[in-house]
């Protein structure tokens, strides 16, 4: 015989506790297994364990008729005015004054340094300078670390990149990109 695997839930512990010890110290004897079931279902908020198991495959049933959230998609237009900082190689022209493009900065950035390394600073600083054109690869540096794409040492002596999901605006912002180099 399968055996059938039930999440089990209750919303306050102690109220089951107690629920558990009244139905046992009403017996004159030692629950069998199915009257354990029956008392924790009960304990949980259920009329018996029959319940307990029927409400949890309509919740399974439900749970998997239900469609996935959608993907999220990308905003073209945020990206085709971040591209604007950027010129026909690809660097990084200027710092842009809004924070949703400087944010899609930061993602491009990120995405062209290498994952899974130790940067001492000085290499931060000179991966930095060869991805922008202004100057001030301390900002960039402190907005990759405040953004969280980049994490350092307390003594800001090391970075290394964090790896997380990007938004779906970095794979048209890296297309863009291309396809001007092409140009």
């Amino acid at each position: 015989m399968t055996r059938t695997v039930l999440p089990f839930e209750a919303p306050d512990i102690s109220a089951l506790a107690r629920n558990l010890h009244r139905q046992i110290t009403a017996l004159d004897r030692a629950p069998g297994h199915v009257e354990i079931l029956n008392m924790l279902a009960r304990g949980a908020g259920f009329r018996n364990f029959q319940h307990l198991r029927a409400d949890s495959q309509a919740r399974l049933r439900l749970e998997s008729a239900a469609p996935p959230p959608p993907a999220p998609t990308a905003d073209h237009t945020r990206c085709a005015r971040t591209l604007r900082v950027f010129d026909t190689e690809g660097q990084l022209v200027r710092w842009p004054k809004k924070r949703n493009q400087q944010e899609l900065c930061l993602w491009v950035l990120w995405s062209r340094l290498p994952a899974r390394e130790t940067f001492a600073e000085r290499r931060m600083n000179d991966e930095l300078n060869r991805l922008h054109l202004f100057g001030d690869h301390a900002l960039l540096r402190r907005e990759l670390v405040e953004f969280g794409l980049f994490r350092r040492t307390p003594d800001g002596r090391e970075y290394s990149r964090v790896e997380r999901a990007p938004p779906p605006e970095l794979a048209v912002m890296l297309t863009g990109l291309r396809e001007r180099a092409r140009a």
